[in-house]
């Protein structure tokens, strides 16, 4: 039991930490929260300061929850447990111990803990992340895709006997709480109303 309670508080304390917020106080010092969307994942970022300090925040937004994965397996926990901590992480990523539960939609977090359970997804899930969200302009797209595809891939291990049935709770579990966040987004894109991904951001750094 004490492993569960060390590895589901961890992981979503180590989601807690509000990376975008910090980082682009750090670069432009303005609050991630007052611009676009309000929220404190990578696309937001983007918006705020441009395309280093986005992918700066997507990478250790990832490592969060992978943090999360290393730990529980450090500490002996069981495939469901491991996934279970990554999925932690994306609820504290979502809704944040030290923002009043506000943050971003989950997907780096997402990603980053279906890497820590299977490395290979990485070279599956960061494909399909970018090429549906840049050619389209919207990153909720991409967020959507990969969300729905991390379940499959981890039932689709499972059926085949190549992974634990445990992981599949991190991919239908981060799913929902994708899915969830993104609301808005979806009810934007189904009017033609959604923000879309600014290509030149960099150059405005």
């Amino acid at each position: 039991m004490w492993r569960w309670v060390v590895a589901l508080a961890t992981g979503y304390i180590l989601g807690s930490v509000p990376v975008g917020l910090l980082v682009v106080r750090c670069k432009k010092g303005v609050d991630v929260r007052r611009v676009g969307s309000g929220r404190t994942g990578g696309t937001n970022v983007l918006r705020a300061a441009g395309w280093k300090a986005a992918i700066l925040t997507g990478v250790l937004d990832g490592v969060k929850a992978a943090l999360a994965v290393f730990l529980t397996r450090w500490l002996g926990g069981s495939d469901l447990l491991q996934a279970l901590s990554g999925v932690a992480a994306v609820l504290g990523h979502d809704c944040s111990l030290f923002l009043r539960c506000r943050g971003g939609a989950g997907t780096a977090a997402s990603i980053g803990g279906a890497i820590a359970l299977w490395p290979p997804s990485g070279l599956i899930l960061l494909p399909v992340l970018f090429g549906v969200a840049l050619p389209t302009r919207h990153a909720s797209l991409g967020s959507i895709a990969v969300a729905l595809l991390i379940p499959v891939i981890f039932v689709v291990r499972a059926v085949l006997g190549a992974g634990p049935w445990g992981h599949v709770a991190h991919g239908v579990l981060t799913a929902v709480f994708t899915l969830w966040a993104l609301r808005p987004n979806i009810g934007r894109l189904v009017h033609g109303e959604e923000r879309q991904i600014d290509l030149e951001a960099g150059a405005k750094e």
